[in-house]
């Protein structure tokens, strides 16, 4: 009689549950750093295999709860049209039942796990800053990198930022590191190649930019990495709109969502202007921000 009431219990948890395909919305997930040339996995459903038909029912139960938990990974991609939009909150509203058997009796509690966040305000690395030549970003402009393998967003926005996000107290024109800092610009995928600000490491000439060299400025003090560069989604297009033929997203708690992108030229993909989410409170001024301090080992620590 227990075990039947168990597994009829099991059979209502796991058709109230939702499920990992119902949750995600891409089949490809990205993991959050890691190997430039393993960043794209997927999800895999767990099988279960036992021929105890009691043993199987507790197996049952405790899988829907532990799937009823999980959070589908590869959620909210922004890497395609649709012509839907992407509701960032929470979308599976199903209540599920778990019982626990008391004698002869039993206790009823409910919960109602939802579909896995969208990732706004996660770190992110530029790919730009896997060029060894590359000297970094300059603080009055805006970089939006669409189809970021590091983001569930799919986009890594730099947002008025100056230097490397892997470098803060940056490197000077002959690669030397700064007095009292640890090292040099290194390679945030290798950390053995140097930033060396040349296009052809045979070339000692090859500077991409002569005049700078090697040289990397060091992050602003009120503009560092985590304040101005993380994933983000677009929330509005250029005309601080969300038609319906495009993709839009609403921005979390402790985000707003903030015009950054007005035009990128003709030709481009128009469809990366318009507003992004960005974190409270971190607006740029090009009167006032980025100007100084900056970040120094010594002085204003920033790592």
């Amino acid at each position: 009689m227990e075990f039947a009431l168990v597994k009829a219990i099991a059979e209502a948890e796991r058709e109230s549950t939702p499920s990992l395909t119902e949750c995600q919305m891409h089949e490809n997930s990205a993991p959050v750093g890691g190997s430039r040339m393993n960043r794209e996995t997927r999800l895999a459903r767990a099988e279960r295999h036992d021929d105890d038909p009691e043993s199987g029912a507790r197996n049952e139960v405790a899988e829907a709860r532990r799937i009823s938990r999980e959070p589908a990974m590869g959620d909210y991609m922004l890497d395609a049209p649709r012509t839907k939009r992407l509701p960032f909150s929470a979308t599976m509203k199903r209540a599920i039942s778990t019982a626990i058997l008391l004698g002869t009796g039993f206790l009823l509690v409910s919960a109602s796990p939802g579909c896995s966040e969208q990732g706004v305000g996660d770190p992110c690395t530029p790919e730009q800053e896997y060029d060894p030549s590359f000297g970094g970003f300059d603080a009055r402009e805006v970089n939006v990198e669409s189809k970021s393998f590091q983001c569930r967003t799919r986009i890594c926005l730099v947002n008025h930022f100056q230097g490397r996000v892997s470098c803060p107290y940056g490197q000077l024109a002959d690669g030397q590191k700064p007095a009292a800092a640890k090292s040099a610009c290194l390679n945030p995928g290798d950390s053995t190649k140097a930033v060396t600000g040349l296009t052809n490491s045979a070339d000692p000439a090859s500077f991409r930019d002569p005049e700078k060299k090697a040289l990397v400025k060091a992050q602003c003090v009120d503009r560092t990495a985590d304040k101005a560069v993380y994933c983000s989604c677009r929330c509005a297009d250029a005309n601080g709109e969300k038609p319906s033929g495009q993709t839009f997203c609403d921005c979390p708690d402790g985000f707003s969502c903030s015009p950054l992108v007005t035009s990128i030229g003709a030709g481009s993909n128009e469809g990366l202007t318009g507003s992004y989410c960005i974190k409270s409170k971190t607006e740029y001024d090009k009167n006032s921000s980025c100007k100084t301090p900056f970040c120094d080992p010594v002085t204003n620590k920033c790592d």
